[in-house]
């Protein structure tokens, strides 16, 4: 399946930046100036970009998280990133010590590139996890209670335990995601949804714009169950809010980070939108290029 391309928009953070990955922010980005003060014995630690919370903010709500858990205490100084990629390359040159990533994608990396491993030992990482959900407009209820109604049924009947068996915890860790159809229905409504096509094996699109692994094979099986079509709009990460809010997109991949008082599931949920029923959840993990 070919994708739609939306005209990318341009951050006007500067930056060169999942768990922290696929949470989606308002039309107004953080501000990378808002930073916290490097010191000597932080970790420098790369993230994909929060638009509504500050790299500062993020540093402050890490650390709260660890002393409410009487865990040893890591200071983090964040750096957002708008990618996968671009994250990868800060790494590489020593802009940043570490990456945040969901576990699934994390193990992806690894298998896919020699000079990363998982960093071990770190007790901050055993409290952070995020549930995956949709996005959509306030004022689009109905489809909200679709996407609540097919995903309660795939719990219901098994189908979303085996898409995760089939697209994420049981697949070769270093084969390319398999590409995935999406079936048409004949004069039926067209929902468009937002994808970036940077996270695989959750989110990937291939080089000749086919979409493939676990998020794709999830729309299929909804594509079926709602009788809507779904129709995948390629965009920048950064973009996925302005996408929603203007009405590129009706659906965009989100993701909540339940952690109670210290850290808020909606720190990076802008007003204008409604989250979905969770339809998976993954713990982070931090990579590290190997000494």
């Amino acid at each position: 399946m070919k994708l739609k391309r939306f005209a990318k928009v341009l951050l006007s953070c500067a930056v060169a930046g999942a768990l922290f990955t696929g949470c989606g922010g308002g039309d107004k980005p953080a501000q990378t100036g808002d930073k916290p003060a490097a010191s000597a014995d932080e970790i420098k630690l790369g993230m994909i970009t929060h638009l509504n919370a500050t790299e500062k903010r993020m540093s402050e709500i890490l650390k709260a998280v660890q002393e409410e858990s009487g865990v040893k205490v890591t200071n983090y100084a964040l750096t957002y990133y708008d990618s996968l990629k671009l994250m990868q390359m800060g790494v590489e040159s020593g802009s940043v010590d570490q990456m945040s990533l969901y576990t699934n994608v994390a193990n992806y990396v690894v298998a896919n590139n020699d000079k990363f491993e998982v960093v071990s030992g770190d007790s901050t990482l055993k409290l952070l996890n995020d549930n995956f959900c949709f996005a959509v407009r306030k004022d689009d209820g109905a489809l909200k209670a679709e996407l609540d109604k097919a995903i309660d049924e795939m719990k219901a009947d098994g189908s979303l335990d085996k898409l995760v068996a089939d697209y994420i915890t049981g697949v070769d860790k270093g084969a390319m995601p398999p590409a995935i159809e999406i079936p048409v229905t004949d004069d039926a409504l067209t929902i468009k949804v937002g994808v970036t096509g940077d996270l695989p094996p959750l989110d990937y699109v291939s080089a000749d714009g086919k979409a493939a692994g676990f998020n794709t094979a999830l729309l299929a099986e909804i594509a079926k169950r709602t009788g809507k079509n779904i129709e995948l709009v390629d965009i920048d990460s950064g973009a996925r809010a302005t996408a929603l809010n203007t009405k590129q997109i009706d659906v965009i991949f989100w993701a909540v980070v339940p952690n109670g008082d210290k850290m808020p599931a909606d720190i990076d949920k802008p007003e204008s939108v409604e989250l979905s029923k969770p339809y998976f959840k993954d713990d982070i993990a931090h990579l590290k290029l190997k000494k």
